[in-house]
C-alpha cells in the first residue's frame, strides 16, 4: 500500500526484455539505503518487488501483465520516474490510499501553464469512468491527485509547484502515455452495487 506522495525521481538504468522474463533496474540514491530485498516499490506508481539492491540501484523482475498494464515497456536509459516505498503503518496517510495496481495506461490530451500552476487534460477510457469524479482522488504516474474536472472524454487535474517539482509529471508533453490508478473505494463501491444489482 502506499499514499502516492512520491519520495525520490529515481532514472532508469537499463530495461531487459528477453523471452524468459523482464528485469527493470533504477537509479534510486535518496531510497535504496533504506530498502531491503523483498521490499515493494512503486515505480511510476506500479507496485513492483525489489529482488538486488547494490550501490544506489535497484532490479525488479516484471510479470508479462505488467508490462502490458503500463507505461514501462517504454523506459529507456535515463528516463525519469517516481518512487515511492511502501507505507509503514505507523506512517502518515498525506494522499490517498494507492495500491500500485495500475488499471491502465492513458494519454495525455494537452498541458497549459497558468501562472506557477499546471494544467494536465488527459483521456478517459470509457471502461474507467465510473471511477473518475469531481474532487475525487486519483493517481497518475503513482502520484495522488485531485480530479478537477471531468468531460466527456477526459479529466483534468492541476499540479502545484513543489509537484511539479518532486515528480515527472511537469516533464509530459500531448500524447506521452501515463499510468493510471482509479481511486481503491470508487472500485470497491461499483462492484459492491454491481453485485447488489444482478
Amino acid at each position: 500500500m502506499f499514499t502516492g506522495l512520491v519520495e525520490e525521481n529515481g532514472r532508469c538504468e537499463w530495461l531487459n526484455i528477453a523471452e524468459g522474463g523482464a528485469q527493470l533496474a533504477i537509479h534510486a540514491p535518496g531510497i535504496a539505503d533504506g530498502v531491503r530485498i523483498g521490499d515493494s516499490v512503486a515505480v511510476n506508481g506500479c507496485c513492483l518487488t525489489v529482488t538486488h539492491a547494490a550501490q544506489g540501484v535497484l532490479i525488479f523482475d516484471l510479470l508479462e501483465e505488467t508490462l502490458r498494464c503500463t507505461n514501462l515497456e517504454s523506459f529507456a536509459p535515463g528516463t525519469v520516474v517516481n518512487l515511492e516505498r511502501s507505507l509503514a503503518a505507523d506512517g502518515r496517510l498525506g494522499g490517498h490510499f494507492v495500491q500500485g495496481h495500475v488499471d491502465t495506461t492513458i494519454q495525455v490530451r494537452s498541458t497549459a501553464r497558468h501562472g506557477t500552476d499546471l494544467r494536465l487534460d488527459f483521456e478517459m477510457p470509457s471502461a474507467f469512468a465510473c471511477y473518475l469524479s469531481y474532487k475525487g482522488s486519483v493517481a497518475i504516474n503513482g502520484v495522488s491527485l485531485t480530479v478537477a474536472e471531468v468531460g466527456q472524454d477526459t479529466f483534468t487535474v492541476w499540479i502545484i509547484p513543489h509537484t511539479a517539482g518532486a515528480t515527472n509529471l511537469a516533464m509530459l508533453a500531448v500524447g506521452d502515455s501515463v499510468n493510471l490508478e482509479c481511486d481503491m473505494l470508487a472500485k470497491y463501491t461499483a462492484r459492491i452495487l454491481e453485485c447488489r444489482n444482478g
